[in-house]
């Protein structure tokens, strides 16, 4: 029979785990996720919602197929200029992208003014600091001198 053999996980193994299992590292993960989530739902708002609304104001417009070829030829539609594999500028999915980063960062925002106003009303009244230890003797030296008896009165010097 062999004898158990115990394999040793290296040193770092344990403050990698020490490191993911941290609240910051886990809430972070979980902030991604659910970031890639909104992210869908934003570009649903926008490509669904927000641009046909800002096209049909415009006479029209799809953003969508708002580009330049680069080659110079003439095409009805972003598909059929990548089918045909012209370069092209694609002002429309750029707009849609600038749209996109803008609902974020407003969302963001007022997430993160909820949250500190959530914050501050939850903060308690900022009570004084507790007194030193210096603070403590010193404070019990003088009463203790203030309660003692006062010293008789000095003799003037004899003559």
């Amino acid at each position: 029979m062999l004898p158990p053999v115990s394999i040793k996980p290296p040193g770092w193994a344990a403050e990698f785990r020490a490191f993911i299992m941290r609240g910051n590292v886990v809430d972070l993960a979980v902030g991604v996720i659910i970031g890639a989530a909104f992210t869908g739902i934003v570009n649903s708002l926008v490509k669904d919602i927000i641009n046909p609304i800002i096209g049909l104001a415009l006479g029209g417009v799809d953003f969508s197929n708002v580009f330049i070829a680069l080659n110079g030829q003439r095409y009805d539609t972003l598909d059929a200029a990548q089918k045909a594999n012209a370069a092209t500028l694609n002002v429309g999915l750029f707009l849609n992208a600038v749209i996109n980063f803008l609902i974020i960062a407003l969302v963001i925002f007022l997430i993160v003014k909820l949250i500190s106003k959530v914050m501050r009303e939850k903060k308690p009244d900022d009570a004084p600091a507790a007194p030193t230890t210096s603070e403590v003797l010193l404070t019990e030296i003088r009463d203790l001198l203030a309660a003692r008896p006062p010293a008789p009165a000095a003799l003037p010097p004899a003559s």
